[in-house]
């Protein structure tokens, strides 16, 4: 019963297969080959519009390349309190971008609350460079907490972004998840509700390690391959990860996965919510389900075979745990099964 992390999972037989068949021959390196050049024209299908698209080896690698390339002389972005940047990124966006930082923006399970972002814009008034100035503006989709942005917020986000000229970045590690969830378009939830810049991540998704960093306007990349190779992202035998992407995308493979995976969590928080021992701390959209429990039960189950994590409690939800609970993380993935779902339900009968 593996619950831990999407990263757990392995790759998915079509992406493996595809690597396979793609490990022969010689093809020309750091993103010149057929196979390269093939991939970044899928992007630019899927996405409706010419993108510009460079393969990086992590999602951290595509946020911090994200904030390097707009960087501004004591520059701020703004992202969720919770954000991966924030949270789990070990200062590796400020890092890349000359020194760069990032600002915590409170809001209910993973959102950034626009009141909230307004009130952190205006603590770096224009022209005060002691404060250091707006850089851009950071989404995560879907959030960290397992939930999704409609299209409306995104918008609105937007609109102060340019209130204030400045990008709006979306960090996409789970960026198929919420596609499948909200049913819309790659299209329709980035460019056309205003999103600049994407990490778009396959990894969590079924791939073996595939991340991309896809920029909505191709003018705003031009510095991007001499960053991305000063930080060590541009990979000689690039045509490995355009092998997974090509899979990926393949007759729909990454809408297919997602899908599935997002299913599971749904089936998983159906059973939560009729446990008497747990309750689910908010209903999940994607493929994150956090479930509150006495801490002995979450002992227990750990004991019992279920992978999970012990949570943070998140800043905006701490009055929702009590002393003797802990918040608890489950994520499903596109090798979840139902008899997984099952075991895990009967333990917690």
């Amino acid at each position: 019963m593996h619950f831990a992390s999407d990263n757990w999972a392995g790759a998915h037989p079509k992406i493996a297969e595809n690597l396979n068949k793609h490990a022969s021959g010689f093809a020309s390196a750091y993103g010149t080959s057929d196979l390269d050049r093939a991939v970044e024209k899928t992007f630019s299908e899927i996405f409706e519009r010419d993108v510009a698209v460079f393969f990086v080896g992590t999602g951290t690698a595509a946020n911090s390349l994200a904030q390097a390339s707009i960087v501004r002389p004591g520059g701020i972005t703004f992202a969720h309190r919770e954000a991966h940047m924030i949270a789990d990124e070990a200062g590796a966006p400020g890092f890349f971008a000359n020194g760069a930082r990032v600002q915590a923006v409170d809001g209910p399970t993973g959102h950034i609350a626009i009141d909230n972002l307004k009130a952190a814009m205006n603590g770096f008034p224009k022209g005060h460079v002691h404060a250091g100035q707006p850089m851009s503006v950071s989404i995560t989709q879907s959030t960290e907490s397992g939930t999704i942005y409609e299209l409306a917020d995104i918008a609105a986000i937007s609109a102060i972004c340019k209130e204030n000229g400045l990008p709006l970045h979306m960090d996409g590690a789970r960026f198929a998840n919420a596609l499948v969830s909200l049913g819309c378009s790659p299209a329709e939830m980035t460019w056309k509700q205003g999103v600049d810049i994407l990490s778009f991540g396959g990894t969590k998704n079924g791939c073996w390690c595939a991340e991309a960093l896809v920029f909505m306007n191709p003018e705003q990349a031009k510095q991007l391959p001499y960053i991305r190779m000063r930080s060590a992202q541009n990979f000689s035998k690039s045509r490995f990860i355009a092998a997974q992407f090509e899979a990926y995308f393949a007759d729909g493979l990454w809408l297919e996965t997602a899908a599935h995976a997002n299913a599971k969590a749904a089936e998983l928080a159906k059973l939560i919510s009729n446990s008497n021992d747990l309750r689910l701390a908010w209903q999940p959209r994607a493929n994150e389900v956090f479930a509150i429990m006495k801490k002995q039960t979450s002992a227990k189950l750990q004991a019992a075979g279920a992978v999970f994590y012990d949570w943070h409690t998140p800043h905006a939800e701490k009055s929702l745990v009590a002393e003797d609970e802990t918040i608890t993380r489950f994520v499903t993935s596109f090798a979840t099964t139902s008899a997984e779902i099952s075991r895990f339900g009967d333990l917690i009968a």
